[in-house]
């Protein structure tokens, strides 16, 4: 189901709210792109797919166990085997442990920072300057490297909102200093398979072909204004196109319509918001959108009131992996590994699935774990990634990498060179110039 306009709606810099109402509708399309795409080398995928675990699960109860620990590091969960030689999981991992020949693992990842809406703005920006908002997430430099060349939108998010804590915004989610007009287009998912699209919420008592009309009108009286504050006119045609396109598409609005989907495929992912999302995901890289980032939660919270059961588990650390994360991730992972694989999609399609860092090795006083920037995991998987291998090592108690630190600038740096977005276009851009490509993976 297809639900226009349940959000409240976002305001686009430099554009006249009234030039919208003008147009029927109520807010502008916040995730246009109006800048042409800068050159670089030939893309190994057509689309990134990044599922961002916001709250920092724990490597140690996952994907990095350490079943010889002392007591007050290894934790409850017993390990199982997986189809990759000496490489063990938790037992929470059955369905990711017998498909563990179908992506790659990084043991090593370190963050700068042991705050959420630090180390998060870190994470999905590769450098510290994204704490204070200065650089553009990895999916809105994808989006001005491929420029405006299709119907649906080049970056979208998936998810309830901006990520965030209770505290306030994490400041790398978009554009950054780029402006908000390459921040990625917000779509929400149900967990019945309902989607929202807040940028698109329409006037009240309007409909698609009362905008048809009103947009030969606005034609009309926008080439009066043709002459003034060119820049800004062009941005505002392409944010009224891109608009009504999808609106008013068929192709483009049942990119983002889950009942297409039968329902042996939806139960696959299992009905939950993150389960529904993913398979929403999946749908928009099918239809070639080039980054979708599809986010576990809004809040990193795990318990707190109005919160969305993020990763965050200061308390309650093993029972909710063990009745709600574990269980969820392990499906629909699972799942859209093997959807990608069955549809042909997985060798254009690079899928990237980490959080912002890790959790404490030490079990704290609530029987559970606090963050931990310096060692956490990263799962690879489709274009260039050769399945079942595992980069980096943390040592015996999963407290530092014993080998090279994969560092968030590197993992940017790998999906945008992945991508096209070469070193020379990275120079141009002026993005990421200390990340190193993880060939290792390939």
């Amino acid at each position: 189901m297809l639900n226009i306009g349940s959000f409240p709606a976002r305001h686009c810099q430099g554009v006249s709210r009234r030039a919208f109402l003008k147009a029927g509708l109520a807010v502008p399309l916040a995730g246009a792109l109006g800048s042409p795409s800068v050159q670089g080398a030939t893309a190994k995928v057509r689309s990134v797919l990044l599922l961002w675990l916001w709250g920092g699960p724990s490597h140690l109860d996952t994907f990095d166990p350490k079943p010889n620990a002392p007591a007050e590091y290894r934790g409850p969960f017993a390990t199982i085997a997986t189809r990759t030689p000496g490489v063990r999981f938790t037992e929470l991992f059955p369905r990711l442990a017998a498909r563990s020949d179908r992506f790659a693992l990084v043991r090593s990842n370190r963050n700068l920072h042991s705050g959420h809406l630090e180390a998060g703005s870190i994470g999905l920006t590769g450098d510290a300057g994204g704490v204070d908002g200065h650089l553009p997430n990895f999916g809105s430099i994808l989006a001005r490297h491929r420029g405006d060349r299709q119907k649906l939108p080049p970056f979208i998010a998936v998810g309830r909102g901006q990520p965030r804590d209770v505290v306030g915004l994490m400041k790398g989610y978009g554009g950054g200093s780029w402006g908000r007009i390459y921040d990625p287009f917000q779509v929400a998912c149900s967990d019945r398979g309902e989607v929202d699209i807040p940028a698109l919420q329409l006037a009240e008592g309007l409909t698609p072909q009362h905008l048809a009309n009103r947009r030969t009108l606005l034609a009309q009286l926008d080439a009066v204004r043709r002459q003034f504050d060119a820049p800004e006119q062009r941005l505002w045609d392409a944010t009224q196109r891109r608009a009504y396109d999808l609106l008013l598409s068929p192709a483009a609005r049942q990119a983002f319509d889950l009942s297409r989907e039968s329902e042996k495929t939806r139960e696959a992912y299992g009905r939950t918001s993150f389960g529904q999302s993913c398979l929403l995901a999946r749908r928009l890289v099918e239809a070639g959108v080039p980054y979708v980032q599809v986010n576990w939660s809004q809040y990193v919270e795990a318990m707190t009131p109005n919160c969305d059961f993020g990763w965050d588990t200061h308390i309650y650390n093993f029972d909710l992996l063990m009745d709600r994360h574990g269980p969820i991730l392990d499906r629909v992972l699972s799942t859209l590994l093997d959807d990608l694989e069955q549809r042909g999609l997985l060798r254009s399609t690079l899928l990237v699935c980490l959080g912002e860092f890790g959790r404490t090795p030490k079990i704290n006083g609530q029987a559970s774990r606090d963050h931990w920037p310096n060692c956490y995991f990263s799962i690879w998987a489709g274009g260039p990634i050769q399945p079942g291998r595992v980069l980096g090592e943390s040592d015996r108690v999963g407290a530092e990498p014993v080998t090279e630190p994969i560092l968030p600038s590197a993992v940017g740096a790998s999906i945008l060179e992945w991508s096209g977005v070469d070193s020379q276009a990275r120079a141009e851009l002026r993005v990421l110039p200390e990340g190193r490509v993880l060939h290792e993976l390939c």
